[in-house]
């Protein structure tokens, strides 16, 4: 997702930017607000966006949770700036679950704690000016504005938090190029001197972001510390900053820097590093951080406010509490005993006796409670039920069964996963599912219905050859079917034509020369039309009748005689000149009383025969029929009797047949009949029938 930020150009106008991640490494808010935020925080910060769209207000996250959640750091308070007056909000808010701690009149803030001691500061956005060091007068005014008068560039930006515009980064002092270059540098010249505040705020930053001020805003602050400003400090920032050394992770440390610098000799004299109880703040940090792995988020400020002042009389203690910037803060404060006697009640009590049980109780108390109970309680029975829960209890979580929640496909990616996780726990710390069997079962109901299995159509290799050859033949099929209609169609349209032409049986054999002149007469046939391809089957042209060829047809003549059969065959031309000028308008081959099923017996026998004895019978078949092609479009004279002058044998002359009745070719070989019967361009464009037209 992009992230947006506005710009501040020389003439004023704001301008958005869409992809400043990517320029300047700049982190996309709206991830960091859905991920660095605990999930108390971000349940406020939606209560807290609920009460302004009630109230018809906008709103954003300012101040110090910005800058952490830009530069890394633990987010431990909002701020939260409001157009308008955030007084206004309070019926409102604490309609939504936050109770206030405290309210300023005079900035028109509130001090809220909303569940999981999540503190928020709901301030009105305002502009400030000084007419006396330390005497700030408030005037309401937009969040621009309300920037420009902060403190530090680095806390001078903000987070939109409305519809619309929900993670935009409004950055008009260029903070985000501080933090980057971790460098406190102020907003304003005389911030120092308008505001001796600051002076103790610079203090606790350099401390706690261990950040340094930049060369012109340490000369500066060096100038204001000699001078003596800090004695303008206003009361409500005295309090303010009293309050503060609570709120911080390493109090004892921000404690003696004040001391060092001479602040705590304004904000509250008796109070020193001294006063202070060093080893208790230890223990305490660190059984913060071992609640925290066991996901009890308890806020340290009132615990560590107790150990802080652990030495200071009664009067210096009520005297401090009232200088308390928040009455909120001070009464938990105050409580910590109590609610640490009442967590040690519910967890003594018969409810609570199992581990499932007590370990639930833990992890939905009041997270202040369990701590400050676990650092002072010395009851062994209450010590137990702590080591139980820090120490033992972690240790079954190793035997959850992941691989059988994997197996019985209850994975992350379910809604209720981490439930189902958690449900298994606490089975576990009980002492059932202590074997696989039972695990199943408890599981069974959580298991999701496994996917159906993906439906897959197999077809053996022979089935789809079987239907690549019927879909073969099927289409050669209809193609002799459309060869037949067209030959039909030819027929017709020749009627008139009548050949009376006398064809003598001759004998097979050819003498060397004719078949030297055979091939003269392909090779001019081959010439005439050179851009036809040539085909596997014989092109049909009209006037001449269809020719089944079929393969080593030669070899069928050659049978033919060896059993005494007579073959009929073209006569040859008295001379290749007459030959050629003389129109011939059909040529008729008829097989003397020769039967078709014959003919393919003769085929077959004579595939087991040599195929030398063919060649003649192409030779004289291509000799005879390379000249009819040509003229194929003219009609010829009728009843025009081919003349043969000379033959080599007597040939018996076969009376000519109807021309509708079909006529019985004679099987010559298919490549040399391919070569011959080409037909030239003139026969091409012959006109046919209407029917041909069609198809």
């Amino acid at each position: 997702m992009p992230c947006y930020a506005l710009r501040v150009i020389a003439s004023g106008t704001w301008v958005q930017k869409e992809d400043v991640g990517a320029e300047n490494g700049m982190p996309d808010y709206v991830y960091l607000l859905e991920n660095r935020l605990s999930a108390d925080q971000q349940k406020a910060l939606s209560n807290l966006r609920e009460a302004a769209r009630e109230a018809g207000t906008i709103l954003f996250l300012t101040g110090d949770a910005v800058r952490e959640l830009t530069s890394g750091h633990t987010v431990r308070d909002l701020e939260v700036a409001v157009h308008g007056n955030a007084l206004k909000l309070k019926k409102t808010i604490e309609k939504y679950g936050g109770s206030v701690w405290g309210e300023d009149e005079v900035t028109r803030a509130l001090y809220l704690c909303f569940p999981g001691t999540v503190l928020v500061n709901l301030v009105s956005t305002y502009s400030v000016e000084y007419p006396k060091p330390g005497k700030p007068v408030y005037h309401p005014a937009s969040i621009q504005e309300d920037l420009r008068h902060r403190d530090f560039t680095v806390n001078a930006m903000a987070i939109s938090l409305n519809e619309g515009s929900f993670g935009l980064l409004m950055d008009p002092m260029n903070g985000a190029a501080d933090i980057e270059a971790r460098t406190l540098r102020m907003v304003n010249n005389y911030g120092f001197l308008e505001d001796p505040s600051l002076l103790i705020r610079a203090t606790r930053y350099s401390v706690r972001l261990g950040w340094e001020m930049d060369p012109k805003t340490s000369a500066r602050y060096l100038n204001a510390r000699e001078e003596g400003v800090i004695e303008y400090l206003s009361e409500q920032a005295r309090k303010r900053e009293l309050e503060e050394i609570g709120h911080e992770e390493e109090a004892l440390k921000v404690l003696r820097a004040f001391e060092a610098e001479g602040w705590m000799s304004i904000l509250f004299p008796a109070w020193t590093s001294a006063k202070a109880d060093e080893a208790g703040l230890v223990a305490l940090h660190d059984l913060a951080v071992e609640l925290l792995i066991q996901g009890v988020h308890a806020d340290i400020s009132a615990a560590q406010m107790q150990l802080l002042t652990a030495k200071l009389t009664r009067k210096e203690l009520a005297s401090l509490k009232k200088l308390m910037l928040r009455p909120g803060f001070v009464e938990e404060w105050d409580n910590l005993d109590t609610l640490a006697a009442g967590f040690a009640k519910a967890l003594l009590a018969k409810e609570n006796a199992t581990p499932s049980s007590s370990f639930k109780l833990f992890t939905s108390y009041d997270p202040e409670a369990i701590l400050w109970l676990a650092f002072t309680s010395k009851d062994a029975a209450v010590k137990e039920r702590f080591n139980l829960f820090l120490k033992v209890w972690p240790e079954v979580r190793q035997r959850i069964p992941h691989a059988l929640l994997q197996e019985m496909r209850i994975t992350a990616e379910l809604p209720a996963y981490n439930d189902i996780v958690q449900a298994v726990f606490l089975e576990l710390l009980d002492g059932k599912l202590t074997t696989p069997e039972e695990a199943r079962a408890f599981l069974e109901p959580y298991s999701p219905p496994a996917p159906p299995a993906p439906v897959t159509i197999k077809r053996s290799r022979t089935k789809r050859g079987s239907d690549a050859k019927l879909k073969e033949q099927a289409f050669e099929d209809e193609e002799s079917e459309e060869d037949e209609e067209e030959s039909d169609e030819i027929g017709e349209d020749d009627e008139e034509l009548a050949l009376d032409l006398h064809l003598p049986k001759v004998d097979l054999d050819i003498d060397p020369a004719d078949e030297s002149e055979a091939a003269s007469v392909e090779d001019e046939a081959e010439d005439e039309d050179t851009s036809l391809k040539p085909v596997k089957k014989p092109v049909r042209v009209k006037g001449v009748p269809k020719t089944s060829v079929q393969p080593k047809a030669a070899k069928t003549a050659a049978s033919h005689k060896s059993q005494g059969k007579s073959v009929v065959a073209p006569a040859a031309p008295l001379n290749e000149e007459k030959k050629m000028s003389a129109p011939v308008s059909k040529v008729k081959t008829v097989s003397k009383s020769e039967p078709r099923p014959m003919a393919a017996k003769a085929a077959s026998e004579q595939d087991r025969k040599p195929a030398s004895k063919a060649r003649p019978v192409s030779q004289k078949v291509a000799k005879t029929t390379s000249s009819a092609p040509a003229r194929t479009a003219q009609k010829a004279p009728a009843k025009t009797p081919a003349k043969s002058s000379t033959q080599k044998a007597p040939a018996k002359v076969v009376a000519p047949k109807p021309e509708h009745a079909k006529m019985k070719p004679v099987p010559v070989s298919s490549s040399k009949l391919s070569k011959a019967v080409k037909p030239s361009r003139s026969a091409i464009k012959a006109p046919v029938s209407k029917q041909a037209k069609k198809r």
